[in-house]
């Protein structure tokens, strides 16, 4: 009889894991079922937009969905258009066709009896049955699976708190901002408040403004923060560094910040700048966040994520100069304040605000509010029946920062006992919890080889 592995979420994480175990060589046939709810496989979050506007954040020369073949994506987007280059940012529609696509030419190159399945329908429960499982779909349907691989991306983002949650009722309140059927709803007249200054606070900005060039968009943060950009024809550091050629052997985040800062000062006196900085960090980063306690954990998130994020995850050049052109022009404005209230009326909704620093609170009035503050962080709050579930049975736990789920090295899920599931697995953003770096495809492509690798020598 044939092991059955079932896949919980189409996007990048469980498209990839389903290619590299339709990969394999292994005698025995293998049945894989890749199960999405929202339809379409091979899309998610990130990958699911059509608009040209929305652009990977990533050259195409570091997107191949195999670590082992580097230039598999680069050589597919060429065949599509020869003018693209490793240097190139490519809209996310065409990285999803992508990955729909190496999808199927993995099914079509299976091992005789390997098989994928397609099933387009929630999960709502998973219970272990010794070493299997029983899966419950959501038109009442079961199935017993060997080995489950939870891969659910990103969940919708979580409402900033304010004295009064009713707003977040309201119609002119838009919590899922790659909802294309409730942006359609604005008027291209209407002024837009966007929650967050981040990498989809731009995109949304774009998406609006593509409707009306002069509609006014105001972006809040708690620090205002926008992200930084890629240079045209940058540069990786020099071969054969390490941190250390950074911060030598500095281990708390106060000391590798301030070396960091010095390091940065040496690149500029040589005509260089800290993207090179960065870019000696990155294959690094999960390594350097394991080393830290639980405090310099801490006092990172604290103190240094806000301005890691918006240095480490960078716009392309082009559309940052869009960006940068509505600013300027006075189209986009953006504030560090918190909102403190929201009060809809019948001709828009009164927003109070009170800017960083200041004891003071200040009003504006806008049409809509947008939620661009980022996936939800903690498995708490997504609301999602199976999550739930996971959490409520203690199959699957929860960090002390709220970052994700507890996971055993080779993405086992450990259990709120502490022990270490040898039929649930988990991939995708969640791992950030314990490895920092979790949700760009350098790092996910790399669990996705491991885990099934793991999951054929467990079959």
């Amino acid at each position: 009889m044939k092991k059955t592995i079932l896949i919980v979420g189409g996007g990048f994480s469980g498209a990839v894991t389903a290619a590299r175990l339709l990969q394999q060589t292994q005698a025995a046939p293998l049945r894989i079922i890749l199960v999405n709810g929202s339809g379409r496989v091979a899309r998610g979050m990130a990958y699911g937009t059509q608009s040209p506007d929305h652009t990977l954040n990533v050259p195409a020369g570091n997107m191949s969905a195999f670590d082992d073949t580097p230039d598999h994506f680069l050589r597919y987007a060429q065949a599509r258009d020869p003018d693209v280059h490793a240097g190139s940012f490519v809209s996310r529609g065409v990285y999803g066709d992508y990955l729909e696509w190496l999808l199927t030419e993995a099914e079509r190159q299976a091992s005789p009896g390997t098989t994928l399945e397609r099933l387009y329908q929630h999960v709502t429960s998973i219970v272990p049955i010794g070493s299997s499982a029983m899966v419950t779909l959501e038109c009442g349907e079961t199935m017993q699976v060997d080995k489950v691989v939870l891969a659910l991306g990103h969940f919708a983002s979580n409402h900033p708190r304010i004295a009064d949650a009713a707003f977040y009722n309201s119609q002119r309140y838009i919590r899922d901002p790659w909802d294309t059927s409730e942006l359609e709803c604005i008027e291209p007249d209407e002024p837009v408040l966007l929650l967050g200054t981040g990498l989809t606070a731009v995109d949304i900005a774009m998406t609006l403004l593509n409707r009306n060039p002069q509609r006014q968009i105001t972006a809040v943060s708690r620090r205002g923060l926008l992200p930084q950009h890629h240079r045209h024809g940058a540069h990786p550091p020099a071969a054969g560094l390490s941190p250390e050629a950074i911060w030598g052997t500095a281990s708390t985040v106060r000391e590798q910040l301030r070396e960091f800062r010095r390091y940065c000062n040496r690149l500029a006196a040589q005509g260089k700048d800290w993207r090179e900085a960065m870019a000696l960090l990155r294959p690094v980063t999960a390594g350097i966040w394991l080393a830290y306690t639980e405090k310099e954990r801490k006092r990172f998130l604290r103190h240094v994520q806000p301005y890691w994020d918006t240095h480490r995850h960078r716009l392309a050049p082009a559309v940052f100069e869009r960006f940068d052109a509505a600013l300027k022009a006075g189209v986009i404005q953006t504030l560090a304040a918190r909102v403190r209230s929201f009060d809809e009326s019948g001709n828009g909704i009164n927003v109070t605000l009170q800017p960083r620093g200041s004891n003071q609170t200040t009003h504006m009035k806008t049409a809509w509010v947008i939620n661009c503050t980022g996936p939800c962080a903690n498995p708490h709050n997504t609301g999602n029946a199976l999550v739930d579930q996971l959490l409520r049975d203690g199959l699957i736990r929860t960090d002390k920062l709220g970052l994700g789920l507890e996971m055993g090295d080779d993405c086992a899920a450990i259990d709120m006992q502490g022990r270490t599931s040898d039929t649930i697995f988990y991939i995708g953003p969640w791992l950030k919890a314990h490895y920092w770096e979790a949700t760009a495809v350098p790092d996910l492509r790399r669990f996705a080889k491991a885990l099934a690798t793991r999951l054929l020598a467990a079959l």
